[in-house]
This record gives C-alpha cells, structure tokens and sequence, in this order.
C-alpha cells in the first residue's frame, strides 16, 4: 500500500486527536500532535513566568527563549501512546489544563512560534506515513497531503468532550465555563494573522458530532482505501 501524508484539521475538542492515533495505529504510521507542541510551548511560557496572572503574555521574552525549547515525540513502547516531551519531561498531563487552553491560542499565533514548531513538523513528516492534526496541517504545514480531512462538531458536544477530558484528570469546571472558553480558542484561531485556522479547498469534511470511535475510523479507512485503488 503506498504510504500518504494524511492532514487532520479542525476545531477544539473535535476527536482530531483521537481519530488520528487510531489511524496511526491502524494503519502503522507515525502520529504528530501539533497541538500538543504548541501547548508545550505555552506550557513553557507559564512555568517560566512569561504570562502574568492576568493571562497577559510578554511576546518578546518568548522569542528569545525558544532556543531554549525543545518539544519531541516519543513513542512508549510499555502504554502503546506517544508522549510529548518538553526539555527532556514528559508533560502529557500538565498541558491539558484550562490555563494552558486558554493560553495557547496567543502562543500559537506568535509567528515566531509557528516557524519554529513547522519547521519540526515538516523535518518529521517528510518520509510520509504519517498522521498530522492540528490547525494548519492541510493548509500550510502539508499543503500537499493526500489526504486532508476537516473536523467540525457541535458546540455542546464538543464542550461535553472537553468538560469528560478535564473532569478525568480532577479539574472540574461547569459546561459553561468549558463552552466559553473553547469558543473563546475558535475566535482566536480564525482570526490570528499567522496560519488562521481554515479549510483547505480540497479538504472532506468530517462531523463526528452523532459519530462513535469506531464509526469515524472505519469511514476514514475506507477513504484511504478507496484512494489507493483509485491509485
């Protein structure tokens, strides 16, 4: 089977994540979170005091610290799950956080930031047989992916998966709360200058709104699939 780079965007709390780790194990490629390097930056900014209790962030100071950051990938061989290592340290629980969510979308827009994490991203996708989900996989990243999906949920639903996400991890916050917040990250993702987050031309939309796992996997499968015999 020829192997594809396969480029997952799309909202917060969509299952971009999830669905793109299922398709990597599935199909024995590698999975790259880019959300999770971003938030491994932000993760960064907060321990080292570059955003204030306000949530104001010192741009500048950040800039200058990135030689200093180091986000890679690695897969354990014991859970079968990739972990984001920041510096050496796997931070897999501490960048799922509501500070870190509320943050991370003026990190992200810092184009500094993004040539940084992108150029990553490329140097570790470019053998293919990889798995990408983020923001501007389709778009900019992998503009030439062969497969480019384009996630969307309703709001409520995807504020439910994000309250379970926060809740399994003993922070509580209301449905409102959590509600807010992520369309607080959609607005600010949309509208950053650097990268904003768009569909690509020739992206499939996926609503996995009324979706389980295992429906969504198995329907991207067979896209894969009917692509290779179009091949």
């Amino acid at each position: 089977m020829q192997k594809i780079t396969i480029a997952i965007d799309g909202y917060s709390s969509c299952g971009k994540s999830t669905l793109a780790k299922a398709l990597a194990q599935r199909l024995h490629y590698n999975y790259i979170d880019t959300g999770a390097m971003y938030r491994a930056v932000t993760l960064y900014a907060l321990q080292n005091n570059l955003i204030d209790d306000a949530n104001t962030l010192n741009t500048q100071a950040l800039i200058l610290e990135l030689l200093n950051i180091e986000v890679e990938f690695y897969f354990n061989q014991h859970t079968k799950t990739s972990e984001t290592i920041l510096n050496g340290k796997n931070i897999d629980n501490e960048i799922r956080t509501m500070r870190v969510n509320d943050n991370v979308s003026k990190v992200s827009a810092i184009k500094e930031v993004r040539d940084k994490m992108v150029a990553l991203q490329r140097q570790m996708g470019k053998k293919k047989a990889v798995v990408l989900d983020g923001r501007d996989i389709g778009t900019h990243v992998f503009p030439k992916a062969e497969l480019k999906l384009f996630m969307i949920a309703d709001p409520e639903v995807r504020a439910k998966r994000r309250q379970d996400e926060f809740s399994s991890k003993g922070q509580y916050y209301s449905l409102a709360e959590v509600e807010m917040s992520l369309l607080k990250r959609d607005m600010a993702d949309i509208s950053r200058e650097e990268s904003p987050l768009t569909q690509a031309d020739d992206a499939i939309i996926l609503d996995n709104s009324d979706l389980s796992r295992e429906d969504q996997l198995e329907y991207v499968v067979k896209l894969i699939n009917d692509m290779q015999v179009m091949v």
